[in-house]
């Protein structure tokens, strides 16, 4: 890891790229990956959207790629800003493509039926449904902004490409987890409601606006290694963290929105499902009683009284509140 002595400018932004090994060769072998499980899957029989490929490769892939290679990954070691920018593409926008990719259902259909058994067996595993369950990933993203900025982490990671390349992937990793567990449109150990999504949502974007507030009014983070930098270009020490502090309250709600909009669009189609699904049962209850009450008028005079007498015998007698098994057992009688 390294700093840059070029300002940072328009001119910067479109000429300055390096290399950075791990993030070019993790995001190939995902996409070769995808690519391969994708076409078995087509010839196999299943048929992908167009539109969950091109989420996968541009918005996933594609923003990870830039986040090493471009202007991103040269200036976030030398701007605080630039590294929050860093960490919120990784955590939010690169997982959120990944998953809204559906990566699951293009490996599974891409595999024999032995392997489609194998990856459901771990799909159906308790660790898998320990890792899935909303709170679980829920407090990992959550906490690790709060972890990496405000912890020696931080410094860690500027200092050691190696500590670097390997948060650089946790992030990506915790933050698939969360968008894949939560989106739900890939095979998943348990479906959850859309509603506790839409719950959860609510209090990431707090934790955000309270992690940028402690950002902007907190001591300098990582001071010793911003010295040493000796940065004499652009804006001051404290600045710099106040806008880091701005990108990551504001932008992290405003690069939220897109999965918001998502969660609200499968909120609402699980409650249209759910009401079918009620209105279907009722429908199908009517149909029974008229049938019961058809039955009834067809039935010869003397078993309806029977059936009569032996419904009124049947009933229990007393108070009506009596006849309540809850009030029978809070007035104990």
């Amino acid at each position: 890891m390294g700093w840059t002595d070029t300002p940072l400018t328009v001119h910067s932004v479109i000429a300055e790229w390096r290399w950075d090994t791990s993030t070019v060769l993790v995001t190939a072998a995902l996409a070769i990956g995808y690519a391969r499980a994708r076409r078995r899957g087509a010839i196999n029989g299943a048929a992908e959207s167009p539109g969950r490929a091109w989420a996968f490769g541009l918005m996933g892939l594609g923003v990870w790629l830039l986040t090493g290679v471009s202007v991103i990954g040269v200036y976030s070691g030398t701007l605080f800003w630039i590294r929050a920018l860093q960490i919120l593409l990784l955590l939010y926008v690169v997982p959120f493509g990944l998953a809204a990719g559906r990566p699951v259902a293009v490996l599974r259909s891409g595999l024999g039926p032995t392997g489609r058994a194998r990856l459901d067996r771990v799909l159906g595993s308790a660790p898998a449904r320990i890792l899935t369950y909303p709170l679980v990933p829920s407090i990992a993203i959550l906490a690790t902004p709060w972890l990496v900025v405000l912890t020696p982490w931080y410094e860690a990671v500027l200092r050691h490409g190696a500590v670097d390349a390997a948060t650089r992937l946790l992030l990506v990793t915790i933050g698939f987890l969360y968008f894949y567990s939560r989106l739900q449109t890939d095979p998943v150990p348990h479906r959850y409601s859309q509603a506790v999504s839409l719950l959860i949502t609510v209090f990431e974007s707090l934790a955000d606006g309270v992690l940028g507030i402690v950002l902007w009014f907190g001591p300098l983070v990582a001071l010793g290694y911003y010295t040493e930098v000796g940065r004499t270009w652009g804006p001051d020490l404290r600045t710099d963290q106040i806008i880091a502090a701005g990108v990551i309250w504001v932008l992290g709600d405003v690069l939220g929105l897109p999965y918001l909009l998502t969660l609200m669009r499968s909120w609402a189609a699980d409650e249209r499902r759910t009401a079918e699904r009620l209105d279907a049962e009722l429908d199908a209850a009517e149909r029974d009683s008229r049938a019961a009450a058809a039955s009834e008028r067809t039935r010869p005079a003397g078993q309806v009284a029977a059936a009569a007498d032996s419904v009124e015998t049947a009933t229990p007698s007393g108070l009506w509140w009596e006849n309540d098994p809850v009030l029978r057992a809070r007035f104990r009688r």
